[in-house]
């Protein structure tokens, strides 16, 4: 019964016209045939078209099936981009508007009416109505343009931030191309990232405020404890001095890594890059060191490079944070008696130089190593050697190396060592040329 009303809807749809043009016409010739030609001939043509009509017939209700199909698609197409939660718009090679989405109208004030279909020029600019949204079309008319992607590579994702009214937008621009690769427009995908960085601004105000705050007050305490320990006390209140000393420094480190990460996060870290020979910069890095490790036990050696390497970019005060932090969890994470060996050496055909920090210690569980550059993030065997820290220092490690236009990256083997690598570049093309947001 279902099949049945559905073929008789088909026959009723536009697509079937054809076929009922057809059918009088076939009526008509095989009333002439029947009358002027032999039975033969007529049963002949009779058969040639009934199977004419059959095709015709089946063909139209297949055209008719894929074109509500498409109609369908679209219809779920254009929905899905109406309510797409980002910002959405679409043009050809001579700057007409395709698509303008809800979420594009919300982001820019601008209703689709008025400028789908019509060419939009940077003469529109003019426009205060339209200023922001000819600079999201035009970036060339913006006053900043935050780049996070390689000139010429696609897509191309930017970043713009407009004060009246206050917006900061995330802007992915990729290449409309058809089968042969030939352009036919530009897409823009506008992520309004006003509220995600307001928030981080709110957060990141608190985090300032609360550590300077602490900061003031545990000076002081930590002040007091080093002026005990000049005084002559017995072996037990000397211990409590010795703890309470060692927890107001650990505590101090850990305000101070939040005021890092704090500033990192806003892009307000603050690098100073000058040229600096690695070879002594990681020298005079070991050296300040090299009583923690002696205290600990643990053998500590450079291992040099055979020919001098080129000298590099880097900010002495905000690398040397990063090599002590993993030269120093080498040290704090090794077994007894155990070794670290820091290395310096070019990279092959790359204009690279790669650091190595290895040691002799407890390892890395294979499931965690990934996770070991995020924020507040430590290994399970980690805690369990040493239960004081705050999980920041490889987060702060990996934005400082970035920064510089390398990268880092670990190697390890559960109870057989660690090795952290982490790169920097003798071209200093490579290195970014304005400080930007903290990476998760």
């Amino acid at each position: 019964m279902e099949n049945r009303q559905k073929f008789s809807l088909y026959l009723k749809l536009p697509e079937m016209r054809l076929f009922w043009y057809f059918l009088p016409l076939a009526f008509a010739i095989l009333i002439i045939d029947i009358t002027y030609m032999p039975m033969i001939w007529f049963l002949i043509s009779a058969a040639i078209f009934i199977v004419l009509l059959a095709i015709l017939l089946v063909n139209s209700i297949r055209a008719n099936k894929l074109n509500t199909e498409v109609k369908i698609e679209r219809n779920e197409l254009k929905s899905i981009i109406s309510n797409f939660s980002d910002g959405l718009i679409a043009y050809d090679r001579d700057s007409r508007i395709l698509i303008f989405n809800r979420a594009a109208e919300n982001i820019f004030k601008v209703k689709a009416d008025g400028i789908l279909d019509k060419n939009f020029s940077p003469e529109r600019a003019k426009d205060s109505r339209l200023a922001i949204l000819s600079m999201v079309l035009y970036p060339s008319l913006a006053p900043l343009v935050i780049r996070k992607s390689d000139p010429g590579v696609y897509p191309q994702v930017t970043d713009m931030t407009f004060k009246d009214p206050r917006l900061e937008l995330e802007i992915s621009t990729d290449r409309i191309v058809d089968p042969n690769g030939n352009l036919l427009g530009f897409v823009k995908v506008i992520h309004n990232r006003t509220r995600e960085v307001e928030l981080m601004e709110s957060k990141s105000e608190f985090i300032e405020v609360a550590a300077h705050q602490l900061r003031t007050p545990l000076t002081s305490i930590n002040w007091i404890f080093e002026s005990l320990e000049k005084e002559k006390l017995s072996d037990s209140q000397k211990e409590l001095v010795d703890m309470g000393n060692m927890a107001a420094a650990n505590i101090i480190k850990i305000v101070n890594d939040l005021l890092d990460v704090n500033q990192i996060e806003e892009g307000k870290f603050g690098y100073k890059l000058q040229n600096t020979d690695i070879v002594a910069f990681i020298e005079n890095v070991l050296k300040n060191i090299m009583p923690f490790a002696n205290e600990s036990g643990i053998k500590l050696y450079l291992k040099k490079p055979e020919k001098p390497l080129p000298q590099v970019l880097i900010d002495y005060q905000k690398l040397s944070i990063a090599l002590s932090n993993l030269v120093a969890n080498a040290i704090k994470y090794n077994i007894q008696n155990g070794e670290v060996v820091v290395e310096a050496k070019p990279i092959a055909d790359k204009p690279y130089i790669q650091i190595s920090v290895k040691d002799t210690g407890i390892g890395i569980p294979k499931e965690e190593i990934n996770k070991l550059f995020t924020k507040f993030f430590r290994a399970d065997n980690a805690q369990k050697v040493a239960t004081n820290g705050s999980g920041l220092g490889l987060y702060i490690v990996k934005n400082i190396i970035n920064r510089h236009g390398g990268e880092v990256w670990a190697e390890s083997q559960l109870n057989r060592g660690s090795t952290f690598y982490f790169t920097l570049p003798t071209d200093p093309s490579l290195i970014p040329q304005k400080e930007g947001f903290g990476e998760n």
